[in-house]
């Protein structure tokens, strides 16, 4: 990988981190679901030049990829860090998406995995218990269980999404806007009050700055990015590398949002992290094609 795109990989893990700072930011003036239809609302109107219709046969499969990855995933998790007093157990629970996108693959699609696969999903499980038993986590079991049902979601929609043919990264982020603004905004005027809320937040121009961040930054720029470089390198060669944003939040929440991680939070932050390495290093080493070996010469 050539060192501007092993630059750009980082830069897109250094965003996407920040992402759950500048969320928890909004989320503390602007309640958590207008901010996702906000937020959504941006990105439509960015990438609505780019809209294209897809064939007939996928519109009930983008239609449940945008719910389960779009309004489902972020109306949760941005619920969760409204309700949060720290943005690190947020950051490490999420990681558990990928596990469960392994057992999804294995229930749903009948993909078959082996002992180290299997051991490395027990792991990142484990690493779970042992952040629920966190003074800090046991103090607010609705995060814990938001968070959970959000990489549920997005573990569903990350299944659903294999079967997704003729879409780029692009016409998908705005079908994800447009799909779930409609259901969110509906949400927001039942459980919140938009009408009042959004005006009332001009008067913090911060907000804003973290939704543009949210919108451009995190999801334009950082999935747009990340599209363009696994067009141009394996996806298994880049995704080790995606570790690096739950690591990346903890530090930024240490250091800008106060958050002090005790133990239990960091040795199983650490254990869902090492599952999930070794799955992701399992599966790059099941796809690499494998060289048969030349035969002995004959005597």
């Amino acid at each position: 990988m050539p060192a501007s795109h092993f630059l750009l990989l980082l830069f897109i893990c250094l965003v996407w981190a920040g992402n759950f700072i500048a969320a928890a930011w909004a989320v503390q003036t602007m309640e958590p679901i207008t901010f996702t239809v906000v937020r959504f609302s941006l990105v439509l109107l960015l990438l609505l030049p780019l809209l294209r219709f897809p064939a007939r046969r996928q519109w009930l499969l983008l239609v449940s990829c945008c719910w389960t990855m779009g309004a489902i995933h972020f109306g949760l998790i941005f619920f969760a860090l409204g309700r949060s007093a720290d943005v690190s157990s947020i950051a490490l629970l999420m990681q558990i998406y990928i596990p469960m996108s392994t057992l999804l693959a294995v229930l749903v699609l009948g993909e078959r995995i082996g002992w180290r696969t299997t051991t490395g999903i027990l792991v990142s499980f484990s690493g779970v218990l042992i952040m629920g038993l966190d003074p800090l986590v046991l103090a607010q079991i609705d995060v814990l269980l938001l968070v959970l049902a959000s990489a549920l979601s997005l573990a569903t929609g990350t299944i659903l999404m294999r079967r997704l043919q003729g879409i780029s990264v692009l016409n998908f982020q705005a079908w994800n806007a447009l799909l779930s603004v409609v259901p969110l905004a509906l949400l927001a005027l039942w459980f919140e009050d938009p009408i009042q809320g959004i005006p009332a937040s001009f008067s913090a121009p911060d907000v804003w700055l973290a939704v543009a961040y949210s919108a451009i930054g995190a999801s334009i720029i950082g999935h747009g990015g990340f599209y363009w470089l696994i067009q141009r390198h394996e996806v298994n060669r880049i995704t080790p590398y995606l570790l690096l944003v739950p690591i990346l939040a903890v530090l930024l929440g240490v250091l800008f949002w106060g958050d002090r991680p005790g133990p239990r939070l960091l040795s199983g932050g650490a254990l869902v992290l090492a599952g999930v390495l070794w799955i992701t290093l399992r599966a790059r080493w099941r796809r690499r094609p494998r060289i048969p070996k030349p035969a002995p010469p004959s005597p």
